[in-house]
């Protein structure tokens, strides 16, 4: 395994690995448990928005998951008179909310809004909103073009890494932005030749919503599969 870039939300890696394996790892992602907003009371509502609408912009305001959560999720309020915007770090309670400049609903003066929100875990298959990101996979690969073409492309992607081969080069497509169709349709323009040839290696992004650190949700994605896995061999 090799790290691409990592940044606060997003985390770049090379592996061997199967695709098959990578899609699912891919899938499970769903399984992860995360807390979110379940059921909202609202005792004061005199914004133009109707309580649906409130309702539904609040439940998908991701929170910071915390292992305590599992066992006693907590119970949130959002309470406010201010004239204007009212966002989502109003929200107020044990659990933090990622984002605090979501915008919840705006306010007049003389209006106010009063509610309470309560969080339950669950998991991305049952909603959206317990989805702690996303992960995204494809083949690294080399793409065989002319020396003159392959010159050309450096201009475009100046850290692109190239390898001569007698009067051809390949040129290495292993970096965190993928350029196999730009390099496609470049030499397709130029009526040019050109051979591109996948390798096993896959690079895998993986983009955190929030709510848990970027890299824990590829292990705990894999831990989720295996969980299953064994759960399928004891029915067996």
């Amino acid at each position: 395994m090799e790290i691409i870039s990592k940044k606060p939300e997003t985390l770049v890696f090379k592996a061997k690995i199967k695709e098959s394996l990578a899609n699912a790892i891919r899938r499970y992602i769903n399984k992860i448990p995360i807390l979110a907003v379940d059921e909202i009371e609202i005792s004061k509502n005199g914004s133009a928005l109707f309580d649906e609408t409130i309702a539904h912009r609040v439940g998908l305001v991701p929170l910071k998951m915390k292992k305590e959560f599992e066992k006693s999720p907590p119970v949130l309020e959002l309470s406010a008179k201010q004239e204007g915007i009212i966002y989502s770090g109003q929200i107020k309670g044990k659990a933090e909310v990622v984002y605090d400049r979501i915008p919840i609903t705006s306010l007049n003066k003389g209006q106010e809004i009063e509610l309470k929100a309560i969080t339950k875990i669950g998991k991305g298959t049952e909603h959206a909103k317990f989805s702690p990101g996303l992960i995204f996979y494809r083949n690294c690969s080399e793409i065989i073009v002319d020396k003159e073409s392959a010159e050309e492309m450096k201009k475009t992607f100046p850290k692109i890494e190239i390898k001569e081969e007698g009067n051809k080069v390949k040129i290495i497509d292993e970096n965190e932005k993928e350029i196999k169709d730009f390099v496609e349709g470049f030499m397709e323009k130029k009526k040019g030749s050109f051979e591109t040839v996948f390798k096993e290696d896959l690079i895998i992004k993986i983009e955190s919503f929030g709510q848990i650190p970027v890299e824990e949700i590829f292990t705990k994605s894999l831990e989720a599969l295996k969980t299953e896995l064994k759960e399928l061999d004891k029915a067996i």
